[in-house]
């Protein structure tokens, strides 16, 4: 088990220990559920932009620490009852950790290992990929505080499951279960406890034996489908397949083809 960083106090990261070049951050504030308060965010941060910039890293996992019961079970709410409109516009500044997530290069996976509320759910939006274990909850109950979703809740939430979801989750403020979640989008993939960690790290695995190059363009690419109309969206996606073209992994992924025998990719 190799330690990417060792400096985090609520986090633990490791590279390798499940699958090669894979890369997971797990949460460990269980005495709260992994809320997210001020701490846990900076830790994120940093830690999320290490690894997309790791050499080692091809894919991350994010998920919650196992004695938590949670993935995140929200914001720390503690921190909002002396906020004023001045302190929240400057805690919300850009870039929070959710666009952290969003922009990183390399895929990340949310394993899903517990509840995903308010802004636990909002960083599991931010993911790529999310894969939940049986019996989670998931839901945006801001509105229960008086509040509104602000990490994302009200933009990716319905770029996911649509407007009509989106609406009845936020409004309502109820909570879902991770199969309804799987109906409606929210998670791509569900599992019992005991299978979760085989689906997540086989996927992982999947992924990062594949052109870490290749990885990073397909996700700009697929990104950039929700952000773009179709006839720019099909130029960017033209751009950048020309650009794997330079690359020595084009080569060997061909090569390892014609001749039988898998690709041997190095991230060139």
């Amino acid at each position: 088990m190799t330690k990417l960083v060792d400096e985090y106090e609520l986090l633990s990261v490791t590279v390798g220990d499940r699958a090669d070049h894979v890369a997971t951050i797990a949460i460990n504030r269980p005495d709260v559920r992994n809320a997210l308060n001020e701490q846990v965010r900076t830790e994120l941060k940093d830690a999320v932009t290490t690894a997309d910039k790791d050499d080692r890293v091809r894919v991350l996992v994010l998920t919650g620490g196992e004695e938590s019961g949670s993935f995140i079970a929200g914001a720390d709410i503690t921190e909002f009852r002396d906020r004023d409109l001045v302190d929240q516009r400057k805690a919300s500044e850009r870039p929070r950790i959710y666009e952290t997530v969003d922009d990183a290069s390399i895929p990340i996976i949310a394993r899903i290992n517990g509840h995903a509320l308010g802004g636990g759910c909002e960083l599991a939006q931010a993911c790529d990929i999310r894969i939940a274990e049986a019996g989670a909850k998931l839901g945006q109950p801001e509105i229960n505080l008086g509040l509104i979703p602000g990490g994302g809740g009200t933009q990716r939430l319905t770029r996911l499951v649509g407007e009509g979801h989106a609406m009845r989750l936020v409004l309502s403020g109820k909570l879902i279960d991770a199969e309804e979640a799987k109906e409606i989008g929210l998670v791509d993939e569900v599992y019992d406890a005991e299978q979760l960690n085989d689906r997540v790290y086989e996927l992982a695995s999947s992924m990062a034996e594949k052109s870490p190059i290749a990885l990073k363009l397909a996700k700009k690419a697929i990104k950039g489908s929700s952000r773009m109309g179709l006839e720019e969206g099909l130029k960017y996606e033209s751009e950048l397949f020309v650009q794997t073209f330079a690359t020595q992994d084009k080569d060997e992924g061909i090569d390892a083809f014609l001749e039988g025998r898998e690709p041997d990719f190095t991230g060139k």
